[in-house]
């Protein structure tokens, strides 16, 4: 099996953090979406991997490389716009041929990972397998409507009215089939080939298409909130260790992990939480479900349920800094009046001054 992972989105719901950087390279856990995604599916077993890549398709391919440290072979493949998830299938065909193929949209983060789905599928004659799962709000995906006995009667791209909660998680394996798929279907009303109407060809063309229910956590993390949520579960599940320096006058309980060249300072830092390589952390309090990327510095400041991207700076802000999200070469400091609360969400190269 060959792998395709789509990356090429703009990820505006992210702004202002995407103006300046792909979404799927945001850190979660100290560790970019992307290289979790890529992870996943070496794990399964597939080592020849396509991305699916847009406007950002430079930084993409400065960041992943050749595939090198995964031990897998990456192959670029351009797409002009964005004009759908079955579109990017179509371009996708000089690369996967008639190989059966797992396509993972590269913003998801999935527990458990893939490997027992790519078995399951591996080993049946199914045409198609999709994931989904059950969601408060499904209008917003794809949706499948299961009959009786198990089997999908249709799909619908973010129905009003949603037949079912059951929501595509993006991932999806396929055979060759999908390619005459994505031909026979027309733009929706978005002006994109929909990957569900796709699938929904396959069901009415008598293929085989396995729902599979997924029932642990599932986040896609287009959305501030989402990739939060996703930092908080990753960060449960990690194992935590301890590679750079704590001081005798800190404080760092064992859920917490110190990365290599990194420093503590008469600093107290709570679990379940990520400090990166070269950051230091000075006179400070670092609370729960917090990640500070690499080459970070915070003096005298406390954060809590946040994300601060590599370096940044953050000194000398009495207020507690909590459910944030601070981007790339940011300075926040402290102006002469007294703040009362934070709550933040700054894009990459901004200066902070806190009244």
């Amino acid at each position: 099996m060959k792998g395709l992972i789509l990356s090429g989105g703009t990820g505006s719901r992210l702004y202002p953090l995407t103006y300046t950087n792909a979404k799927q390279l945001i850190p979660v856990a100290n560790k970019p979406i992307l290289f979790r995604v890529i992870e996943s599916i070496r794990d399964a077993g597939i080592d020849d991997i396509g991305i699916v890549v847009g406007n950002t398709a430079e930084q993409i391919k400065e960041a992943v490389g050749r595939g090198g440290r995964w031990g897998v072979k990456i192959t670029y493949i351009p797409q002009e716009k964005p004009l759908g998830l079955a579109h990017a299938v179509k371009i996708a065909r000089p690369f996967i041929g008639d190989d059966r193929f797992v396509m993972f949209l590269g913003d998801n983060v999935i527990q458990g990972g893939i490997s027992t789905l790519i078995s399951q599928f591996a080993d049946s004659d199914w045409n198609s397998q999709i994931v989904l799962t059950r969601i408060e709000h499904p209008e917003q995906y794809g949706v499948a409507e299961l009959g009786e006995d198990g089997r999908i009667v249709r799909l619908v791209e973010k129905p009003k009215v949603p037949p079912s909660d059951l929501a595509l998680v993006g991932i999806y394996m396929f055979d060759r089939h999908i390619f005459e798929a994505a031909e026979a279907i027309k733009p929706s009303w978005r002006g994109e080939l929909e990957i569900t109407d796709a699938i929904q060809w396959l069901v009415d063309h008598d293929c085989a298409v396995h729902p599979y229910v997924h029932t642990g956590w599932w986040i896609d993390t287009g959305a501030p909130g989402d990739m939060l949520s996703a930092n908080d579960l990753v960060l449960e599940e990690i194992g935590h260790v301890i590679e750079g320096y704590v001081d005798r006058d800190s404080n760092v309980d064992h859920r917490v992990t110190i990365q290599r060249g990194a420093e503590i300072i008469n600093s107290t830092v709570r679990g379940p939480a990520i400090i990166g390589e070269y950051t230091r952390i000075v006179n400070s309090y670092i609370g729960p479900y917090t990640s500070i990327d690499h080459h970070v510095t915070v003096e005298n400041s406390e954060i809590e349920h946040s994300m601060v991207l590599e370096n940044s700076k953050i000194s000398d802000i009495e207020a507690r800094i909590q459910d944030s999200l601070i981007g790339r070469e940011v300075v926040i400091s402290r102006s002469p009046i007294r703040p009362k609360a934070l709550n933040l969400m700054v894009g990459d190269h901004s200066k902070v001054g806190i009244l």
